[in-house]
């Protein structure tokens, strides 16, 4: 019995060595990753910024100073959880709605996800679609992340319609729902999508 337990073990293990080297390998995951390069190749390289640069412009906008839109392109429930607050949010997959919602092609968009790999595409779309003023966020110098991420490792504000807003200082609880400011600014991808209530 112990003979057959270790030879299945075996072609187990073997198999799912192969598994791993196959993906390794994967054509598919290759001509993505090309893809995706011809995309970000369409975002000028003075468009690339960090997420320093994102709280700075975020800082102007929350103050009124600036009718930037910090579009935010991660999935519905990632939004819901947690974001930026006064940020715009339409789910990369569904990036071909953007033109409704933005109608002016020289608006200064902001694009951001979870790291930066969703936002690099919808940044490239964007310019292909002929909006000229497209911000790529993506890693710093020193490696730290383009999206969310980096924005949470910074330990710059985020909100939740919940619980209200978490920053350097801890948590500071707010009433349900959570009122975000930049209302008259910021676009969402449906009606009463969760964080919409605005001062």
């Amino acid at each position: 019995m112990k003979k057959v337990f270790v030879a299945i073990l075996a072609v187990a293990m073997v198999m799912t060595f192969s598994a791993v080297a196959m993906a390794a390998d994967n054509p598919l995951v290759d001509a993505e990753k090309k893809v995706h390069a011809e995309y970000t190749k369409m975002i000028p390289k003075e468009k690339y910024v960090t997420i320093d640069d994102l709280y700075k412009k975020w800082q102007e906008v929350i103050a009124g100073k600036s009718k930037a839109i910090l579009l935010d392109v991660r999935s519905h429930p990632e939004f819901d959880a947690f974001h930026i607050e006064g940020s715009s949010h339409i789910h990369a997959g569904h990036m071909y709605t953007i033109p409704k919602a933005i109608k002016d092609a020289n608006a200064e968009i902001w694009v951001y996800c979870r790291t930066q790999h969703r936002a690099g595409y919808v940044a490239g779309f964007l310019y292909k679609y002929g909006y000229k003023n497209v911000y790529y966020v993506v890693k710093d110098k020193d490696g730290v992340s383009g999206g969310i991420v980096g924005w949470v490792k910074k330990g710059y504000p985020i909100v939740n319609y919940w619980f209200g807003y978490v920053d350097k200082a801890g948590m500071h609880y707010a009433k349900p729902p959570l009122q975000e400011r930049n209302c008259q600014n910021f676009i969402r991808e449906f009606t009463d999508q969760r964080g919409e209530k605005c001062k």
